[in-house]
């Protein structure tokens, strides 16, 4: 077996209902609580009342925070840190996907620290007994920001995306409950799947995978295989919705202890310079030429997730099975939606250059199975400019 290390602070509450303890668990931690989350709109307002009635319920004062945004930046984390201080808040709850926990985070990072911008990427360390602690409540299968140590946040001066990065931002309780995506609109339920995706297998074909995380990234995999069509055609799909919740748990739980790759480093650039592309469909644009270009390099894991979605290529070599995965894959986003392209999504070429000089910047290229070069970056983005 390879050496690895393995730790994971969050204590998890999965299954249905679990949302009804979310009082109970804020209360074991403080008493005045920052929600945050979106603005509220009809599918999660229910929720967003609920929380509230269930906190003060349990002695807790809250203090809603509703100004997250998608791609969430430094503006809007500076306008919640300054509400939490202003309420002396000793919890934070985000509820809501990737975007309200995330801010959530650097909230918690932001009014006990100041400019959470110092601290993307080492840049300064975070002091973790500062960090006010972190209750998260995911409504969408797609991020796993609700066991990760990290917040991804944007610069909008900078049009650059980055990440903070410690284990004081691993949330204390987590509570993963699959009833609140059953309202998910088919689009967003496509991109946050395939975000599942996309944390398993390259955490699959990361340089620091390890025996252990291949486990929880084999199972993601499959369900979101299995079960991922399933629910963008029928949302009210009870056991797709609960295999995709925990699915989106496990590949928050194997990237935190490998990380991700190539895919991801491009997709955090293009969410940098572009704001209308959520993350997931950023994945789906990359993944056909990032494949196409990767599986050489690592035939015998291409080959092994070939496989899962196509068990006749289990008496196949395994040259041809790493190919045919491409075509999986491929075939995969035509059939959940995502067969789309940077052009479809309005991106101006002239963002194109600064896309792959930004992906530089950041160190997921470096761990993918082959080392790729700026110019062959650049190859991988004008390629996936047009399908």
């Amino acid at each position: 077996m390879r050496k690895f290390n393995y730790y994971q602070p969050t204590r998890i509450l999965f299954g249905w209902q679990r949302m009804n303890e979310v009082g109970k668990e804020i209360s074991r931690i403080g008493k005045k609580c920052l929600l945050v989350t979106v603005k509220s709109f009809p599918a999660l307002k229910p929720v967003f009342d609920k929380v509230k009635k269930l906190c003060t319920v349990a002695g807790v004062d809250v203090t809603h925070f509703d100004d997250v945004i998608p791609n969430p930046d430094t503006n809007c984390i500076k306008l919640g840190s300054e509400m939490a201080a202003e309420n002396k808040v000793d919890v934070v709850l985000g509820v809501g996907g990737g975007s309200s926990i995330d801010t959530a985070k650097a909230i918690a990072v932001g009014v006990t620290h100041g400019e959470v911008w110092d601290y993307r990427l080492g840049q300064k360390r975070v002091t973790k007994t500062k960090v006010l602690p972190i209750v998260a409540v995911p409504t969408t299968a797609g991020t796993g920001s609700e066991v990760t140590p990290m917040a991804v946040i944007k610069n909008p001066d900078e049009k650059f995306k980055s990440a903070l990065a410690d284990w004081g931002l691993c949330p204390r309780v987590s509570i993963v409950d699959p009833e609140l995506t059953l309202s998910l609109p088919s689009n967003i339920t496509a991109s946050t799947g395939f975000d599942v995706f996309c944390h398993s297998f390259e955490s699959f074909l990361h340089k620091r995978a390890s025996d252990y995380t291949d486990l929880l990234a084999f199972e993601a995999m499959r369900r979101v295989i299995k079960y991922l069509p399933v629910v963008v055609k029928d949302g009210s799909n009870r056991e797709s919705r609960e295999a995709l919740s925990w699915a989106s748990t496990l590949g928050g739980l194997c990237i935190t202890n490998t990380g991700t790759t190539l895919a991801h480093g491009i997709g955090m650039a293009i969410g940098g310079h572009v704001s209308n592309i959520m993350h997931g469909e950023a994945l789906a644009i990359l993944y056909p030429e990032v494949n196409r270009w990767t599986w050489r390099y690592a035939i015998e894991k291409y080959a092994t997730v070939g496989r899962l979605f196509n068990p006749d290529l289990e008496n196949e070599p395994d040259k041809v099975a790493a190919e045919e995965s491409c075509n999986e894959m491929a075939m995969f986003l035509k059939e959940i939606g995502l067969w789309i392209s940077l052009r479809d999504k309005n991106v101006p070429k002239s963002e194109l250059k600064g896309i792959g000089n930004d992906t530089m910047k950041l160190k997921n290229y470096t761990v993918h199975p082959k080392v790729p070069t700026l110019e062959e970056i650049n190859t991988l983005i004008k390629r996936s400019y047009q399908r």
